[in-house]
């Protein structure tokens, strides 16, 4: 196959002839030296450059015939990504949960007209730089044509009619945020003067760890542990394995698994794993109402209707998906020796999948600083917290003089908190003692759990408000109440968080003459993150994405709060939250094939530490989990566009801090809209 003429080189040669013609000229001086010339011609140079010309046109056509097969290629690619992006999309928009309730359709509602007006507002300003106006502004006296009029206007209306209420709404805010900053700042204060000093609640006594002698027996209270679920089939066996060998004597307990499952196969799994531990003598009981009504505050009410709970003293209670150590009744218990007038013991939460996402270590940031500092602060210095619910242990007289569970609200465990606070009782909270638990992976999971956690508490502050104010309390309990409890953490902080940094600060882009200071959008919540980052110091290096996060979760905690303190929607609807199973009991699961005769043996030779040794454990349990799908949140991208758009605009006039936040805001909100954090699924 011969060779193809390299037209190149050719082209090269003759260029390189014409211009160095006179140095190949045979001449006087170079006969002179000696050397050796040759002229070399052409026999028909004008056929020469013609074939020349020729030859460059054809490697033209070449050279553009090739660009457009490369255009026509990433032509295809660039329509093929955007087909299989588009079916992705729908497949997951389809798959989504619509905003059905109204609380939800009137603010995506409005966030889309927000959208549309923050476009609309920089295609003005786009038009505006490259005509130069932002250098040199237009007034209405010198316009010469309509645009140029029109932008003049515009900027006389944002200056004298917009602005200035704009201004004074983003002042309030930042009052807000920086007394809810100063909160913080207290409650890292106390958490640092009790780590100082070394505060602890102490015990009147201590249980031996161990085997309990049979003579002893009567030294250990009734206790009834209650271990309420709902069709939740993967973690069943890890939490009643935990809850059966707990180190306490058999006949001074009895566990009531409640269960509130409408599928039949979770029914059956749950009661046969029950009938299992009642084989090898375990005093445990199945219950199952026919009547669902209350939710899991309906599910304990009826529990505790029972006619044998007058027997029992002390009740414990523990999620599903909880698994505490066989020494936590050891652990707790000795509290309420001595103290006639406390009600409540709660232990902290710890989890045995923290690491699993980034989701999930963005979780445990927010949990660790709820439970190592605003719960053992409030507990070591005014004596109540808002019981989490599970992994805590009540004195049935004290639930009984508040009333009870009610089932008025989706906070159950606030609201039975608040009224045993009010009827006087003291709670006590034990930072050292751990019981594990499982974080939600996805954030379909995670977005359900924070708005029952967000709407709730606005309930019940509707609910009980007029209580509070009419309470036999002293004054500082009833403030501590109304404006720290409920109105300055519940409230103000979703408020401000949502209307600060995704409404008014975009706005203040577009309107200039309003302006929030760098310190707002940067430097506080930069201090606040790390703050909040001290109790989880292994997670300082996600400490941006937590930043960002947080804000990007603003939207969902406003709208549950609006939800809740309007009743709009579905606010009191209670979903359980999702779980995987995720559980690294090695013991547990070793303990299922023992025998009945070895069940003592194997609980006094379990770890007895409160903390349960899980990071020493290997084996990790595997359940079947249903197919899912990744799913695309409108509210979120919606959020996402405004910022971007504003940071567009930002750009323009060169305001970095501005411009950086509201860039990785937006692409944060992206991240979350595209349901790109947490598990991904098919």
């Amino acid at each position: 196959m011969s060779r193809e003429p390299n037209y190149e080189f050719q082209e090269w040669w003759n260029k390189q002839r014409e211009k160095n013609h006179d140095f190949f000229t045979n001449d006087s001086n170079n006969a002179n030296q000696g050397y050796l010339t040759v002229e070399i011609r052409s026999l028909n140079p004008d056929l020469t450059t013609e074939k020349d010309r020729s030859r460059s046109a054809r490697q033209l056509s070449w050279i553009c015939l090739l660009r457009f097969q490369q255009l026509a290629n990433s032509l295809a690619w660039i329509t093929n990504f955007f087909l299989l992006l588009l079916r992705t999309a729908n497949r997951r928009i389809s798959a989504a949960d619509s905003p059905s309730h109204s609380s939800a359709s009137r603010l995506y509602r409005i966030i889309k007209f927000f959208l549309f007006l923050v476009v609309l507002l920089l295609c003005v300003e786009l038009v505006a730089y490259f005509k130069g106006w932002h250098f040199s502004p237009p007034s209405a006296a010198s316009a010469e044509e309509a645009v140029e009029l029109f932008y003049a206007l515009w900027l006389e209306i944002r200056a004298d009619y917009l602005a200035p209420p704009l201004q004074s709404l983003a002042n309030v805010c930042i009052m807000l945020f920086l007394i809810q900053s100063m909160d913080r700042v207290l409650l890292m204060l106390g958490c640092l003067w009790i780590k100082i000093r070394r505060i602890k609640p102490t015990a009147s006594m201590e249980y031996p760890m161990g085997r309990v002698e049979t003579g002893s027996v009567d030294d250990y209270p009734m206790v009834l542990v209650q271990i309420p679920m709902c069709n939740e089939k993967e973690v069943y066996q890890q939490s009643i394995a935990a809850v059966c060998i707990m180190d306490w004597p058999k006949e001074r307990m009895l566990v009531q698994v409640l269960d509130d499952s409408d599928e039949l196969d979770a029914q059956n799994l749950i009661q046969a794993e029950v009938q299992k531990w009642h084989q090898r003598g375990v005093h445990i009981l199945y219950r199952h109402r026919l009547i669902r009504s209350g939710y899991k505050a309906g599910n304990l009410k009826s529990a505790m209707s029972c006619d044998y709970v007058k027997n029992y003293e002390f009740v414990a209670i523990f999620d599903a998906d909880f698994q505490p150590a066989p020494d936590f009744l050891k652990k707790t218990i000795p509290h309420f020796k001595g103290n006639d007038n406390l009600a409540l013991v709660q232990a902290r939460w710890a989890f045995v999948n923290k690491d699993e996402n980034l989701l999930t270590r963005l979780q445990n940031i927010n949990l660790s600083f709820h439970f190592e500092v605003e719960q053992q602060v409030n507990g070591v210095f005014i004596n109540f917290f808002g019981f989490n619910g599970t992994a805590g242990v009540w004195r049935i007289k004290a639930l009984e003089d508040c009333g009870g569970w009610l089932e008025r609200t989706t906070v159950e465990d606030m609201d039975i908190a608040v009224r045993a606070h009010l009827c006087g009782w003291n709670f006590v909270y034990l930072n050292d003692v751990k019981c594990y638990c499982e974080l939600p992976e996805s954030y379909e999971a995670y977005k359900k759990q924070q708005y029952r956690w967000h709407s709730g508490p606005m309930q019940l502050f509707r609910l009980c408000f007029l209580d509070i104010f009419h309470s036999k309390v002293n004054k500082a309990k009833k403030a501590n109440l109304i404006f720290l409890f409920f109105l300055l953490r519940k409230l103000i902080l979703p408020f401000y968080s949502f209307t600060l940094f995704c409404i008014i600060l975009p706005l203040t882009i577009f309107l200039p003459e309003a302006e929030l200071p760098a310190w707002v959008v940067c430097y506080v919540p930069g201090i606040m993150s790390v703050l909040n980052i001290l109790p989880a110091p292994r997670s300082f290096p996600f400490i941006v994405p937590y930043l960002l996060f947080e804000n990007t979760m603003s939207v969902t905690k406003f709208n549950a709060m609006i939800s809740g303190l309007f009743r709009l929607g579905n606010s009191y609807e209670w979903i359980v939250t999702k779980k995987l199973g995720r559980s690294s009991e090695a013991d547990l699961v070793a303990f299922e094939n023992e025998s009945d005769s070895s069940v003592t043996e194997t609980t006094s030779s379990l770890r007895l530490s409160s903390d349960s040794g899980l990071e020493e454990l290997e084996v990790t349990s595997r359940r079947s989990v249903k197919t899912k799908r990744n799913r695309l949140y409108r509210m979120e991208l919606t959020l996402a566009f405004i910022l971007l758009s504003a940071a567009g605009r930002s750009l323009l006039s060169a305001q970095g801090i501005h411009f950086y936040f509201l860039l990785f805001q937006g692409i944060s909100f992206l991240v979350v809209g595209l349901d790109l954090i947490g598990e991904q699924v098919s």
